[in-house]
């Protein structure tokens, strides 16, 4: 006999909310109503496992079909099914939870992937039906239950023929949702919701059949690392992200205490080094999909990766702020960033070489881990590499002559037992200034400096990043402020100059001061190992680094204070002195202009100068 009633909800207002805000993409309704369906399996599969169902012969599937003449959507599982008394509560009392009854009935006996809720979950499917049918059969003896709504919180339930066990889904699609009837939308959600659940899906359109699955049942990160090929961990990366570049290396998570955790993370190759590619990381529970890119479970510098994660710990419909402040969650974060540190570290101690080919494409992610995560970079910073003015590749201690190169894991070394410091030798160490390492940003402009760093046996780290490197040596600066401090190799010429006194020439200062006429220019005189150069210029490093946080601000278009050091060791310098004024002027402005090329970008007005001193040089020389 067929009844009516109302929907079991705290406000008859709610239905209209549940419709419309239930979920923020409304296509994930067919997550919820699939993963319903797996669960419903599931449950079905324990209760044989366990005895107290009879199994048949069948497949367990779910089968999703689309009737674009009669605008239905269906999903029909053979899993548990309901009987009536258990629509009335799992589906007319909103409230409930189909699956927490079951756990909960059957906690001993374990109900280990049992994905979510069926009865809120159920709703989601009124985002884009104007009606909803179940069909629906127990495994019990009991007789079949038709079940129907408009979604306008009455319903009505009766009894029906379906003869096999198992819930169908009718979703009756709304003219304004058309889409949802589209062939290629539904297998597209399949793809993105359902990919790895743990049952066969299946999709028939037009009324013809489809034996071929959607979806992959046993995912390669649900298995053991040991069992996993490294053929198999590239296909499944290609298949997962549709990169057909390999992936450098990966991390297979596998982790059953003190929380279950699965996934794969992949370091994929760097398209633009100058820019930071946000990957994406694909979460997980029970095999089915909860989005992309969730910070509060994923790290944010981990999502410069691409990867599976799979943890039935996190509920499927959860607020931000509850991730947030949840402890399990945060467990979870540490124990990925730790194992993603763990990887790099072995890499690095066990595989320099593999290391060092992979560092430009994960040099980025790295810095950034460093800057957004604590924890991470205490565990990597020594592992962090540049390369110097030779190409070769050093850690900070390596770079700076403090320690030997890191042995392989297993290796022990013997150091000789360092004598005991002195009171005085203490307080000299927390006195000393840290040694400045010098970098390049620039190998193409600042070649000429990089040319006298080496003749004169001076080395160099380059930091080619313009995006993210001077933010990291701000951060390093920080960091270890007594042990590490930067310096651009325009800052200074000190180690590039010959142990003589007198460097100081006034006659040449002024010849410079009268020629250029600048009072934002400083002059000073040296003199250089490397004779072939005249002059270069220098900036202050903090000078320089405010002014170029200025002109990110609009504040400046040119640095200031720039030092003009002329070489007194150089021919054309020392024979500025013979020459009479104008001369002096036109040889000490083209010095500049040199000094000015080797050291950034010539503007308009300076470009055109310096053309036209050497086009007058050039007509000098041919008459």
């Amino acid at each position: 006999m067929k009844r009516e009633g109302n929907i079991q909800i705290s406000s008859e207002n709610m239905m209209p909310i549940i419709k419309k805000w239930l979920y923020s993409d409304k296509d994930i309704f067919l997550r919820e109503i699939v993963a319903n369906g797996i669960d419903a399996i599931t449950k079905f599969k324990k209760l044989v496992d366990m005895g107290e169902a009879q199994a048949d012969d069948g497949e367990y599937c779910v089968k999703i079909s689309v009737d674009k003449k009669a605008k239905t959507l269906t999903v029909e599982d053979n899993g548990i099914g309901m009987t009536e008394e258990e629509v009335e509560k799992y589906i007319t009392q909103i409230a409930f939870s189909g699956a927490s009854d079951f756990l909960e009935k059957y906690e001993k006996a374990g109900g280990d992937g049992i994905i979510g809720h069926f009865g809120l979950g159920f709703y989601s499917a009124y985002m884009v039906s104007e009606d909803v049918e179940i069909f629906t059969k127990s495994y019990k003896d009991a007789p079949a239950v038709h079940w129907q709504s408009d979604g306008n919180s009455t319903y009505s339930i009766e009894e029906c023929d379906k003869e096999s066990r198992g819930t169908q889904i009718v979703m009756h699609i709304a003219s304004s949702e058309k889409e949802f009837l589209e062939e290629s939308t539904i297998r597209g959600l399949i793809k993105k919701y359902c990919s790895f659940m743990p049952f066969n899906i299946y999709l028939s359109y037009k009324g013809d059949g489809n034996d071929k699955p959607l979806n992959d049942t046993q995912p390669l990160y649900a298995k053991k690392p040991k069992d996993c090929t490294d053929e198999e961990y590239k296909k499944f990366y290609t298949d997962t992200f549709m990169d057909y570049n390999e992936p450098l290396f990966w991390i297979h998570l596998n982790m059953d205490y003190p929380f279950h955790l699965k996934g794969i993370l992949y370091f994929p190759k760097t398209r633009n080094k100058l820019e930071l590619e946000r990957g994406k990381v694909k979460l997980y529970c029970n095999q089915v999909f909860i989005a992309d890119n969730i910070k509060e479970v994923i790290p944010e510098f981990l999502m410069l990766l691409n990867g599976v994660i799979d943890c039935p710990d996190i509920p499927l419909n959860v607020s931000r702020s509850f991730l947030q402040n949840d402890r399990q969650v945060q467990k979870i974060s540490k124990h990925i960033t730790k194992k993603v540190a763990d990887k790099l570290t072995s890499l690095f101690k066990n595989d320099r070489e593999k290391y060092e080919t992979c560092w430009e494409d994960i040099a980025n992610f790295i810095k950034f881990g460093c800057i957004k995560d604590e924890d991470f970079y205490e565990k990597v910073k020594d592992i962090i590499i540049f390369k110097n003015l030779e190409g070769k590749y050093q850690s900070f201690k390596e770079f700076k002559g403090e320690t030997d190169e890191v042995k392989p894991e297993g290796e022990t070394e013997t150091k000789p037992e360092e004598p005991e410091k002195t009171e005085e030798d203490k307080k000299a160490e927390e006195h000393k200034e840290p040694d400045t390492i010098y970098y390049v940003n620039d190998e193409l402009q600042q070649a000429q400096y990089i040319k006298m760093f080496k003749s004169a046996g001076l080395d160099a780290i380059i930091c080619d990043n313009s995006y993210i490197d001077p933010h990291f040596i701000t951060f390093l600066e920080y960091k270890a402020p007594d042990k590490l401090k930067f310096a651009r190799i325009d800052t200074s010429v000190d180690g590039a100059l010959k142990e003589e006194d007198n460097a100081e020439d006034s006659v040449i200062i002024d010849i410079f001061k009268n020629a250029l006429n600048d009072d934002k220019i400083t002059i000073k005189t040296e003199r250089f190992k490397n004779e072939s150069v005249p002059a270069i210029i220098n900036v202050d490093e903090m000078t320089r680094r405010y002014g170029e946080m200025g002109q990110l601000y609009g504040m400046s278009d040119e640095l200031t204070a720039k030092t003009l050091v002329v070489n007194l060791s150089n021919s054309i310098v020392s024979g500025l002195k013979t020459l009479d004024d104008e001369k002096q002027k036109f040889t000490a402005k083209q010095i500049y202009l040199l000094a000015l090329l080797g050291f950034q970008k010539l503007g308009t007005e300076d470009q055109d100068l310096l053309i036209q001193n050497t086009l007058t040089l050039l007509e000098n020389y041919i008459k």
